[in-house]
């Protein structure tokens, strides 16, 4: 079953953080969407800024940033014509493994589920190749017992045109917040009105509370020139 993204945001108040992979509908360009949310005023508090290789979180209001450990990170990392996306500093991390020749299983194997008693907020990850093919992972704990992670890697060895993937760190909004269950969702990817309208329906269709930053991202898999643009709640 083929989902649009839309409906699947619209009608949930808290996915949390998501990632959405795929291809567009000419089968030309890979396609990447990376948003976050909060619930606290330290996760709220931020902004997506661009680096040199990727983008990076950043307090806006750094005067009222609280704990850094878990919000502020670089979400996206470009690598030898790959790119990598995260909800945490696991970006760094499997970074690092491809610097060396290795490979995004082996790193995330690593790496385990954020240590935020009682939610033990899952790590989810993606990984796109210079050919459009893509990986993505979450690891999540057992039912909240911090005692067992579990790690799911989803493989995705062709990039099918107007079609992609979507995952979430959160099924819905709860106390503990409960982990996203199953396979990632196909969504339908429609970009022909351009990567900014693609990114703005998708922040028009998350939470207004609790939306904090979208960003989009296209690249062309014939030469990896690419496009991208952010839209942070607070600028």
């Amino acid at each position: 079953m083929v989902n649009s993204i839309h409906d699947l945001l619209g009608g949930n108040s808290y996915p949390g953080r998501g990632i959405i992979l795929g291809c567009s509908e000419d089968g030309q360009r890979s396609i990447i969407v990376y948003f976050i949310m909060g619930r606290s005023d330290n996760s709220r508090n931020r902004v997506f800024e661009r680096t040199d290789d990727g983008i990076k979180t950043a307090a806006y209001d750094f005067s009222a940033l609280a704990d850094p450990s878990l919000v502020i990170y670089h979400p996206l990392r470009r690598f030898d014509g790959a790119t990598i996306v995260t909800n945490g500093d696991q970006t760094d991390t499997i970074n690092g493994y491809l610097q060396k020749g290795l490979d995004f299983r082996s790193a995330l194997k690593t790496r385990e589920f954020e240590p935020d008693r009682p939610h033990y907020t899952p790590r989810i990850s993606g990984l796109v190749h210079s050919d459009g093919s893509y990986d993505l992972s979450i690891l999540k704990s057992s039912g909240g017992d911090a005692s067992c992670c579990i790690r799911s890697f989803f493989e995705y060895s062709a990039a099918l045109p107007g079609l992609g993937h979507f995952i979430s760190t959160y099924s819905s909004d709860g106390d503990p917040l409960p982990s996203f269950e199953g396979e990632p969702l196909a969504v339908s990817i429609d970009v022909s009105r351009g990567l900014e309208s693609f990114a703005e329906s998708i922040w028009q269709a998350l939470d207004y509370d609790n939306k904090v930053s979208v960003y989009a991202c296209e690249t062309r898999i014939s030469t990896g020139e690419y496009l991208d643009h952010i839209i942070n709640k607070n600028r």
